[in-house]
């Protein structure tokens, strides 16, 4: 019986993840350098923090995020506008600095990491979640003796 390889549910690839890390320099470094001319897509400092390609690498959601900011409102959703105004022209780029037989569909999203992250550590540092922590703790040491 064949193995299908699009739903193997085992996560990305070697080759998926080796075309995303190379896409998201590619365009890190074209953002980086201003090599696309519109004055709203330079006037923000982006960063790309993952790229992942779909199965068939024809597709590839690109995560983004205003560098030094904040994801919320005006600012995020206007340099989501301002790259899917100019994602033909990085596709090019894209291609232009890989060997692929397509060139990938980018589309961009916020990349929601980063505010995760700190939830997460507001979370651990209230009162009551250090104080649940340490005694589990207590108890695994308490379990152990």
């Amino acid at each position: 019986m064949a193995k299908n390889r699009f739903s193997s549910g085992e996560g990305p690839s070697q080759r998926q993840l080796r075309v995303g890390e190379l896409i998201r320099r590619t365009l890190s470094d074209v953002l980086m350098r201003g090599e696309v001319h519109d004055p709203d897509l330079n006037r923000i400092s982006i960063t790309v923090g993952e790229v992942r390609p779909s199965p068939d690498l024809k597709v590839a959601t690109v995560y983004v995020a205003p560098l030094g900011g904040t994801l919320g409102g005006e600012s995020g959703e206007a340099m989501l506008a301002a790259l899917r105004r100019h994602s033909g022209e990085l596709r090019h780029h894209v291609a232009k600095a890989m060997t692929l037989k397509y060139a990938p569909d980018l589309r961009f999203r916020l990349d929601e990491t980063f505010d995760r992250l700190d939830e997460t550590r507001r979370i651990f540092s209230d009162e009551t979640v250090q104080r649940d922590i340490a005694a589990r703790d207590e108890d695994d040491e308490a379990d152990l003796g």
